[in-house]
């Protein structure tokens, strides 16, 4: 007899499973189909692999920089299997928990690809069997994978993307990024520290072009500082194998050679439509078309996380999870919410609201101030002084439309900013609120008071 469900949820990542578990809380029957690993691309492949190697980066780091605390480390050394393992480690323990979680909540977990019918059947194939579900509701959580561009002489060289490059077993010589976004930069950062030379080619005029421009320029300078190349307004042309591997650019109309012994693809991403191809939902460019409540063209299938756009990133896909389940369930959704953003490289960038840029197209009267953490006492004692904290906000009340902070340690700071943008918070409530000494966090009610022109150690 076939198997019948509230919710079929198509893909375990993190807004698969989130959802899975919002829905068994409510009450309803879920089915949870995964045909790879629990956790999606962000645990087994993306954020908790790369948020594992960068704190191994920053542990060596903080060892070559010891001196400066007046400590003397004489040698030191590494071992990558050993950072691989232990990132292994991490990705199992996370996992077991996901499928604690599962269990404890009752939610029926297939581990194979399923095919989804747009009369809400699904067919779940794994490597010895086959078996078909029927659900009242359908969330398609598919999530993508790297993109991989057509380029001369890609297939004749070995090359990497996010997928493999976290289980390397041994640290190359040189690295050649293709792609200065967010994986491309945090993949950077962890190699650098490891000792590889490394090169970003990135084709639009800055690195990170989707962020605040004095955070892409500051991070731009950093990186430099610590020794790596970038190529900006700079695209790959081609690919040769040599004793190494040549790396073909055009900048600015000149032909440029990079020789290197690894490559790492970071370009973008494309989505995984495994089993949904057939489906006929409505598309909206490259992605899935859905309303705020997550709903695609088809009646109770619903689609979240990368499949649909926006920002393509674990938290939202979850907080889509959770919208769809809520429209499941009757419930209202909230339409929109300010969506942190985090980049976890030396240092980090976190932002949150609008950009100057997007305050400006939506008419506001923009006034923004940047506040240095160089003569943060905090900072300074840590010896992690390097960044800033960047308030936008409308002129004619105050209300924070947006924040950028870069700095050590900002991604922990940033949901402070989110409450206030949440809640329509002004520059004078930020500055009238008490922030302890000393710490990172103050710099930000000193950007507040400097706003208002009362700024005590900033003018």
């Amino acid at each position: 007899m076939m198997k019948n469900f509230d919710v079929a949820i198509i893909g375990g990542g993190p807004g698969g499973y989130v959802a899975a578990i919002r829905a068994a809380k409510s009450g309803l029957s879920v089915a949870l189909v995964e045909g790879r690993d629990l956790g999606g691309t962000c645990l087994n492949r993306g954020c908790i692999p790369s948020k594992t190697l960068l704190k191994h980066a920053e542990v060596i780091n903080q060892i070559k920089e010891a001196k400066t605390y007046g400590i003397t480390i004489n040698d030191f050394s590494f071992s990558i299997e050993e950072m691989v393992n232990r990132k292994n480690q991490v990705i199992k323990q996370l996992r077991n928990g996901i499928k604690g979680l599962l269990r404890q909540n009752k939610i029926t977990h297939f581990n194979g690809f399923g095919t989804v019918f747009a009369n809400k059947k699904v067919v779940i194939e794994s490597e010895d069997s086959k078996e078909e579900i029927q659900a009242k509701n359908i969330i398609l959580a598919n999530g993508s994978k790297p993109f991989v561009p057509r380029i001369p002489g890609l297939e004749h060289i070995e090359y990497h993307t996010s997928d493999t490059i976290f289980d390397i077993t041994e640290v190359p010589e040189r690295l050649v990024i293709m792609g200065g976004g967010v994986i491309g930069l945090e993949i950077a950062c962890v190699f650098n520290s490891l000792g590889t030379s490394v090169e970003i080619v990135e084709m639009a005029d800055r690195v990170i072009p989707s962020e605040d421009p004095d955070a892409s320029a500051f991070l731009t300078k950093q990186l430099v500082a610590k020794g790596i190349s970038i190529y900006t307004g700079a695209k790959v042309t081609g690919f040769k194998k040599d004793s190494r591997t040549i790396v073909e650019l055009e900048k600015q109309g000149e032909k440029v050679l990079l020789e290197t012994d690894s490559v790492l693809i970071s370009v973008g991403r494309e989505l995984n439509l495994k089993g949904i191809n057939e489906l006929g939902v409505a598309f909206d460019g490259r992605f899935v078309k859905v309303d705020q409540n997550m709903r695609t063209s088809l009646d109770g299938i619903y689609a979240i996380g990368d499949l649909i756009g926006g920002f393509q990133l674990a938290h939202a896909a979850s907080e889509e999870g959770i919208h769809a389940v809520n429209h499941i369930l009757g419930k209202p959704n909230k339409k929109d919410l300010a969506m942190p953003r985090c980049v976890y490289t030396f240092p980090e960038i976190a932002s949150v609201g609008l950009t100057e840029e997007q305050a400006r197209a939506k008419g506001y009267s923009v006034r923004t101030k940047k506040v240095d953490l160089a003569g943060n006492g905090k900072a300074i004692a840590a010896g992690e002084n390097s960044g800033f904290m960047k308030i936008i906000a409308d002129e004619k009340f105050g209300e924070i439309l947006g924040v950028v902070m870069v700095g050590a340690h900002v991604t922990e700071m940033i949901s402070q900013v989110t409450s206030f943008i949440h809640l329509e918070g002004t520059v004078e409530e930020i500055e009238s609120m008490i922030f302890p000494h000393p710490t990172v966090s103050e710099a930000l009610f000193e950007s507040a008071a400097a706003w208002m022109g009362k700024g005590i150690h900033y003018s």
